[in-house]
């Protein structure tokens, strides 16, 4: 029996994930679950696996679900604030830690599970994306395992399952992207597109901000840097073609001409499931993918005019330094923007691209510095959001 944490059980991989361990019960136990706000969708989780924690950013949030939990009589102890969140992703009872809290948000309490050596299921690639150095020595140093579940990784990794020395046997890996809700449209013509049409995505289901990030393919730059760290690969080692059907989710091409390639259904649990069961195999939920009702698999280069977002993610792998960070928080704010109607879809480039031509911090040697670059960055971003832009990037 492993006992689990997931921090943001409210989110989509949270609830994934959830899923996932209702169906095996003598496998796996909820120790705790973290939110920073959504307390009814936090209650009902509790009322179901009965954690021994709960962690609530929020301190309103938290007085609410106090007294939900005291009126049905759950002992579940709730935390409060960021310390409260740091406990349980560090606590010696917990097996396993999903880190998926959204955004730079969850950096600081994925590297205390890190630090305390459990195994670390990383759906939040900003600890890559903008503390990769320092995450992954801390990996090292204390015996952690680190197992993506973003499903290009995932694929990556079990397609890499047997090679002893990536650098020397890999020739590349290649990320799949479906190329988003407006693949193929000018992008000129999507400086009217609705945060609900971004959100639609045509194979994924979802929360906002990374339905937005595939939209712009912000995330599969973001999953460039990550590979990097990941796979402790050089960038042109990494790839990215367009295959639409999400059906080839990452393939990986060896030195010695081999191909690997790995294909699934568009579901979460698939990949949630193995890194939990890690290194065996446990039902997901998912349904089977039919091999005999595929469309025709086609694969695409990237039209580098149709996503400037991934042309600005892909900089900063040439660039270094602090750079990661500064695009991370840019779009973090762009997005916001747009989703709260402040800003045009195209507008979220724009911003960002100017966030990094204003600043290009040196490269962080500790978490402070990375944290005090992220604020630089957002307070930068904030005031470009009410700057004159272009019409179109």
């Amino acid at each position: 029996m492993k006992a689990v944490t997931i921090l943001g059980s409210t989110g989509s991989i949270g609830c994934n994930t959830l899923d996932v361990i209702s169906r095996h019960p003598r496998s796996f136990s909820v120790f705790a679950l973290s939110a920073y706000s959504v307390v009814d969708k936090l209650y009902q989780q509790i009322l179901t696996f009965r954690p021994q924690y709960a962690a609530v950013i929020d301190e309103k949030a938290a007085k609410e679900l106090c007294h939900l939990l005291k009126t049905q009589k759950i002992n579940t102890q709730v935390l409060v604030g960021q310390q409260g969140l740091l406990e349980v992703a560090a606590h010696q009872q917990s097996d396993i830690v999903v880190a998926a809290i959204v955004g730079a948000a969850g950096l600081n309490a994925t590297l205390q599970a890190v630090y305390a050596g459990k195994r670390v299921l990383l759906a939040n690639k900003e600890s890559l994306v903008i503390g990769g150095q320092i995450f992954m020595t801390a990996v090292e140093e204390s015996g952690a395992v680190l197992l993506p579940v973003d499903s290009e990784h995932n694929a990556a990794l079990q397609c890499m399952q047997g090679c002893d020395d990536p650098t020397r046997d890999l020739r590349q890996v290649i990320l799949t992207a479906s190329g988003g809700p407006f693949y193929n449209r000018p992008y000129d013509s999507l400086h009217k597109v609705s945060p609900q049409q971004a959100c639609n995505h045509p194979n994924w289901d979802m929360g906002m901000k990374i339905s937005v990030d595939s939209a712009t393919m912000m995330n599969k730059g973001l999953e460039c840097i990550e590979a990097r760290w990941l796979f402790d690969l050089p960038p042109p080692s990494i790839n990215i073609l367009i295959e639409k059907t999400s059906t080839v989710h990452a393939m990986v091409e060896y030195t010695d001409g081999s191909w690997l390639a790995h294909m699934g259904v568009s579901d979460m649990r698939v990949s949630i499931a193995q890194a939990l069961a890690w290194p065996g195999r446990i039902s997901s939920g998912a349904p089977p993918l039919d091999m005999t009702s595929l469309a025709e698999i086609k694969f695409s280069p990237v039209d580098d005019s149709q996503y400037p977002c991934l042309q600005l993610a892909l900089d900063t792998l040439r660039h270094g330094r602090g750079s990661p960070i500064v695009l991370n928080a840019a779009n973090e704010i762009a997005v916001d923007a747009f989703l709260s109607q402040k800003i045009r879809f195209t507008d979220i480039a724009l911003i960002i691209e100017q966030t990094m031509n204003t600043f290009l911090p040196d490269q962080p040697t500790q978490m402070a510095e990375i944290l005090a670059i992220d604020q630089e960055a957002r307070q930068i971003a904030h005031t470009m959001l009410t700057q004159p832009r272009k019409k179109y990037f």
